[in-house]
């Protein structure tokens, strides 16, 4: 995959503030609500929103330190890794979610949880969109970063933001599909 480096950061911040939107909107909603699951195995809209600051945690130091040390020149093109490339397709969502296990550590089933997971979240976002800016400045393809499941793995930065991005988008719809079926109900 080839894209214009700008239109690519200018969508993953697109899609970083819609889900921004999304969560602040969560701040209004009772902790009932936010702590619903359909089944005893499914993920209520907390569980969703903890997982991926389980893995923000991760990601975010791990990209802004990639970006302060990166001493290549941007370019205006990027180009996709075939492994990045790979990952961050299979987080986008899709019609039919397909499911994946997720790594235990990752999976925040039946955690006691509040409303200070969606402040985390939000301020998690904040960070992405900064760090976002920061890579205007730097090679998104030969800086490169560690991934949460190996160090011995190494993502070209763009595809680890796309990873990340995608990953976040693909939580946030299944948190909106569970604010729906709660909606349904009533």
């Amino acid at each position: 995959m080839r894209i214009s480096t700008s239109k690519l950061i200018s969508e993953l911040k697109n899609i970083t503030k819609e889900n921004i939107q999304f969560a602040e909107t969560l701040l209004d909603k009772n902790d009932s609500e936010l702590n619903f699951r359909s089944s005893k195995e499914s993920w209520s809209i907390l569980e969703c929103l903890e997982h991926l600051n389980r893995y923000g945690n991760f990601y975010i130091p791990e990209i802004d330190n990639r970006i302060s040390k990166s001493k290549f020149p941007p370019k205006t093109e990027f180009s996709s890794g075939l492994l990045g490339n790979y990952f961050a397709k299979s987080m986008l969502p899709k019609e039919k979610l397909n499911k994946m296990k997720t790594l235990k550590i990752m999976n925040p089933i039946h955690s006691k949880l509040d409303k200070n997971v969606v402040t985390e979240f939000l301020s998690q976002q904040n960070q992405l969109l900064d760090l976002l800016e920061k890579s205007n400045q730097i090679n998104l393809e030969k800086t490169k970063t560690s991934i949460s499941i190996s160090n011995l793995i190494r993502l070209k930065l763009c595809d680890t933001f796309r990873f990340v991005i995608y990953h976040n988008l693909r939580h946030i719809n299944q948190a909106k599909n569970i604010l729906n079926s709660i909606s349904s109900k009533d």
